[in-house]
């Protein structure tokens, strides 16, 4: 799950589902992307490449479908994938347009891919959920003019 925050949206975060993986040599990455016609690649600064897609339509028709029929030999993989079908059917379901969605999002993200590396933390997340003034909102262009 990707949550970036925003000001014009009704909820103060913009919560996206994508997929990715990693790894240093890029030729599965290449034939995953090629099979799912789907998602880019890229290679970051320390020589890892990863594969990324990021269009919730490719993801629940492309991805979640091949992922779901051939699966994982990993238990903890299998176990994050179950967590992602989840949070697809809560996005499906809208469950990202509202704060109490995107408190149950972040209950079922938490443990994925071992809490992982987030740009913004959970509890950053609901505090801002819960606070009224939205912490990254722009200053409204009609105060102090009148």
């Amino acid at each position: 799950m990707s949550f970036r925050p925003r000001d014009d949206y009704a909820v103060p975060w913009k919560v996206s589902l994508c997929f990715n993986i990693s790894q240093r040599d890029p030729t599965v990455l290449s034939l995953c992307k090629r099979h799912l016609g789907c998602g880019t690649m890229r290679q970051r600064s320390d020589g890892v490449w990863y594969y990324e897609v990021n269009n919730f339509e490719s993801i629940v028709g492309n991805v979640i479908p091949f992922f779901g029929r051939f699966g994982f030999l990993s238990a903890k993989k299998k176990r994050d994938f179950a967590k992602f079908v989840k949070l697809s059917e809560m996005m499906k379901q809208g469950a990202h347009l509202s704060a109490e969605g995107i408190e149950q999002i972040l209950d079922v993200r938490r443990d994925m891919n071992d809490g992982g590396k987030r740009r913004y933390a959970d509890e950053d997340i609901r505090s801002t959920l819960r606070n009224p003034q939205r912490l990254y909102a722009r200053p409204s262009r009609a105060a102090g003019s009148g």
